[in-house]
């Protein structure tokens, strides 16, 4: 089946628009003509190659729409209906028109003879590693149904995960926003009405009141040099930790940080864990899992201590050690990986690890918040109270003159 999109007028004279999924160009006029609407113009709906595909969907796509797809495939295979019936059933229930064009183009390549991980992979902006090697571990063990829920399951839960990071860090961000937004305001439209009064007093100024003008001339003048200032500063800090030895030495210090050090190593060993128990528990080997996860792992050491238990692995050695000998997983974490190594019982372990840090993660981004937000309310009000005595100062001084 293919989709359709068409425009015609109905009985009433009204334009309509919108899009038909049918076996070919004929049947889906015959079925826009038994509703009663007279075609104007009707073209067949493709994504287009791969590289215009990355572009144009691959932010169209919310993650939301791709777990559901995945639990109503899941909910087909289940009840014994065949793949290609299965995508149809999706392709008429899916409410998203770029997906549904997706859905339509891989139930074509499955028709014709592809394997669905073959077909999904030809779609990475939308099905990634995980998910394309899930499924392939799935076909190939007749489990497709079980995959595909874990798959919708884990989905799910790196989702929320990462909302309540967002979520913890919004609230800051908003805040220093907001005061640098006032701030900006103060300087550039009152402190300028306010310094020929305090030029005419013909006295010298507190040191406050001299850097709260100097500033506000600063601002008036070079605006356009601070916003070109920030923007080169941070292509420049990009540009840097782009590079192997800048990114090298930004993750090292991002693990060192007081308060957010620990936050990132959790969200980590939790991604890890978590990803890593549902890629056995599928039936991806071992060694592919180790692969994939290293990928998704954020900080470049982390990633090192991953592929070195890779290798250990590959070479009949324990996962463990080399996670250990890192620092950079907690000593509890590898005790366990140990552990589910040696009772054969690694999934288990791996589940608990992943469930224990997401709650870890949770306490942890609560606690950051109520840290946070009075810093941010002292570090505004000293900033705002440096620009108020700046100002009443001299004014004090004038009224005593006077």
């Amino acid at each position: 089946m293919a989709i359709f999109d068409y425009k015609g007028i109905d009985r009433t004279g009204s334009e309509k628009k919108g899009n038909i999924t049918a076996e070919n160009e004929l049947a889906a006029k015959a079925k826009i003509r038994a509703q009663g609407i007279m075609l104007t113009s009707i073209k067949e709906h493709k994504s287009g190659s791969k590289a215009s595909f990355e572009i144009n969907f691959g932010s169209t796509i919310s993650i939301n729409d791709l777990s559901l797809m995945t639990r109503q495939l899941a909910t087909l295979i289940k009840a014994r209906i065949q793949i290609v019936e299965s995508f149809n059933a999706l392709i008429e229930q899916c409410e998203n028109p770029k997906l549904k064009v997706i859905l339509s183009e891989i139930r074509q390549k499955v028709n014709e003879g592809s394997s669905l991980a073959a077909a999904l992979a030809d779609y990475p902006k939308v099905f990634d590693h995980i998910y394309v090697n899930m499924v392939e571990a799935g076909e190939q063990s007749g489990t497709l149904d079980i995959v595909l829920l874990r798959l919708a399951e884990f989905t799910e839960a790196q989702v929320k995960l990462k909302n309540k990071v967002k979520g913890a860090m919004m609230y800051p961000i908003i805040m220093l926003i907001v005061g640098a937004t006032v701030m900006g305001v103060i300087l550039v439209l009152v402190i300028p009405k306010i310094t020929k009064i305090f030029v005419s007093m013909k006295k010298e100024l507190p040191l406050p009141t001299q850097i709260s003008i100097w500033l506000s001339s600063f601002l008036q003048q070079y605006w356009w040099a601070v916003i070109v200032g920030l923007f080169g500063a941070f292509w420049l800090f990009k540009r840097y930790i782009n590079t192997k030895k800048g990114r090298s030495r930004w993750d090292s210090l991002t693990l060192k940080l007081p308060i957010f050090g620990q936050l990132i190593t959790m969200v980590n060993v939790s991604r890890f864990a978590s990803t890593l128990s549902t890629l056995l528990n599928s039936g991806v080997p071992i060694l592919a899992a180790m692969k994939i996860v290293k990928n998704l792992i954020g900080n470049v050491h982390m990633q090192d201590a991953i592929e070195s238990a890779r290798v250990n692995i590959s070479e009949g050695s324990s996962m463990a050690a080399p996670l250990a000998q890192s620092g950079h997983f907690p000593i509890m974490v590898t005790h366990m990986i140990s552990l589910g190594e040696k009772s054969g019982e690694l999934e288990p372990m791996l589940n608990i690890i992943a469930e224990n840090y997401e709650d870890q993660v949770e306490s942890k981004l609560s606690g950051l918040t109520s840290v946070l937000e009075p810093i941010m309310m002292v570090g505004m009000g000293g900033a705002v109270a440096f620009i108020v005595m700046s100002v009443v100062v001299p004014m004090m001084e004038l009224n005593s003159i006077n």
